[in-house]
Order: C-alpha cells, then structure tokens, then sequence
C-alpha cells in the first residue's frame, strides 16, 4: 500500500457538539472522552439519543467522574441491550455474576487479560455489540491505558487488491486460543464456543465496511491452505498493530467508565505496571445479529 493510497482515505464527518453533555474528541476519527453524565441515575430520553449518536461517531466513549454500584453499572449496559455471558463465567476464573466480568490484575497474576489486540469474545456465535469497562483503581505509578483501533479504517487502509480477495473470505474464531492456550483454563464440557466469521463485515448500522479478524481469537481463513492463512493472518494482525493512524489511547482515572462499539473495533490493554494492580468491572451487550457482509 502507497502512502499516496493512504492519504487519500477521508474521514467521515462526525458530530462534536452535543446539548446534554461536553466532547472532547481523541483522535480526528476514533475516540471521545465526555462529561457531563451522571450514568448513576436513569438517563433522559435526549441524553440517550445524543449518547447513541456520539457512540455511532466515535466508537469509544470515555466517560468520566462516574461512581457506580454493579447494578447502576449493568442497568446503563441495559439500555442498549441483553447483557452477555461471558465463557469463563463457571470455570472459576470469574466472578459470581455472570452478567460482570471482573477485570483485575495484580503483582501475583501470570497475565493480564486484553493484553493483546482483539475483540471480544468473537468466537461467540453472536459477538458482542458493545463493552462496558468501569475502573475502580489505577496503578499509582501510571500506566495501565487501553489502546482502541478503527477497524474500519483498517479495511480502508488495505489496497483494492487485497480488500477484493479478502471480501468474499471467511474465518474460524476460536474460544480456545486465549482461554486455553494463554489462560491455562480447563474447557467447560463442549468446550469453548469456535464459530466462523466473514473477514470483512458490514457495521449494521453505519454500513460501513470493517475487518473482522483478531490476533485474540481468529485460527485461521477458510480454503487457504495453513501457510497461505498465517501469511494473510499475520499480516493483517501487523497492519492492526503498527499502523499508529488506526489509534487512539485511553488513559484510565478511578471512575472512568468506557463503552466501545465491539463490532468495529479492537483493543489491546497494555501491561506496563507490574507489580502495580489495575482493578475494576466489565459488562458487555450482545448484539441482535451475527457478523455479516
């Protein structure tokens, strides 16, 4: 891909002004902290209105001076759907409500989950739409952001060739890469769910074309033999990971609640903080409908 091809991708025009609370963007085309919301009482029906705009926009919303109880933080997530389940709930390696994935990380753990680019839980048959991650504590050092990428722009970046031989591609996303192979879990009897996705979706509602394939879970591309799938794979996964332009960067402060549109986005949390501890809470929201072109 020339630099000239990559010049000439437009952003499109979003919205920055809002009348029910303050935005200040991230980047030009990803990214948006807001102010001015208290997600601890029922919101207005204008306030969701314009919070479903900014989220259509920006993808990731970065919401401060946010004090939260799990059942203030899973009705906000209600608002805009079922809340999902996530496949470690039952295993032991998480917490006891199924619908609130804690997400912490001390000087004891092996790993820290998320530290890696990916979307969540796309081996489900039906992804999540959408993630909420509300953080209680912060590493007293610094550190501990979360790095956002437009998968949309990631499709418009790719040459016209190559979006023309992806396009019509599927691939397997596989629960056991990460739960198994980095997690070390035992798998719940039927094992992790391992559906098969198109490579390059189509957002439901803006209907812009995304790449759809993550270092996190995806095995490998349907009817390419292995070594043709990992040249593509890892391409694809370096193309995600060294185009800085693809970026945004969350710095987390107690009572920050972040809510990114999973269907167009992946994320990577960056483990730059040991033996420092990073804790707060997830809830996700599932989605109407599977990938689809």
């Amino acid at each position: 891909m020339s630099k000239e091809h990559a010049g000439r991708v437009a952003v499109p025009t979003r919205r920055t002004r809002f009348e029910t609370f303050s935005l200040r963007t991230l980047t030009p085309h990803i990214g948006a902290e807001i102010r001015g919301l208290d997600l601890s009482k029922p919101l207005e029906d204008e306030q969701m209105a314009e919070l479903r705009e900014a989220f259509r926009d920006w993808m990731v919303l970065v919401i401060r001076d946010q004090d939260l109880t799990r059942e203030q933080h899973k009705a906000f997530g209600r608002r805009f759907g079922r809340l999902h389940v996530h496949p470690l709930h039952g295993t032991g390696h998480r917490g006891a409500d199924p619908e609130i994935l804690p997400v912490v990380t001390t000087a004891d753990n092996a790993y820290t989950a998320g530290d890696a680019w990916h979307t969540d839980v796309s081996c489900d048959e039906i992804p999540p739409m959408g993630s909420m991650l509300y953080i209680k504590e912060t590493p007293e050092c610094g550190g501990g952001d979360t790095l956002f990428a437009d998968m949309g722009l990631a499709w418009d970046l790719l040459s016209e060739p190559m979006r023309r031989f992806l396009e019509p591609l599927d691939a397997v996303h596989d629960g056991a890469i990460p739960y198994v192979g980095a997690y070390r879990t035992t798998p719940p009897e039927g094992g992790y769910p391992r559906n098969r996705h198109p490579v390059a979706t189509r957002h439901p509602e803006t209907g812009r074309k995304i790449l759809f394939v993550n270092s996190g879970f995806t095995s490998h591309v349907v009817g390419l033999r292995p070594d043709e799938s990992r040249a593509i794979l890892d391409m694809l996964f370096r193309h995600v990971a060294m185009t800085p332009r693809l970026h945004c960067r969350v710095e987390w402060e107690p009572g920050t609640l972040t809510f990114w549109d999973n269907r167009c986005t992946q994320h990577h949390a960056v483990w730059d903080y040991h033996p420092h501890t990073r804790r707060g809470e997830r809830v996700s929201i599932l989605a109407d409908r599977r990938p689809s072109r």
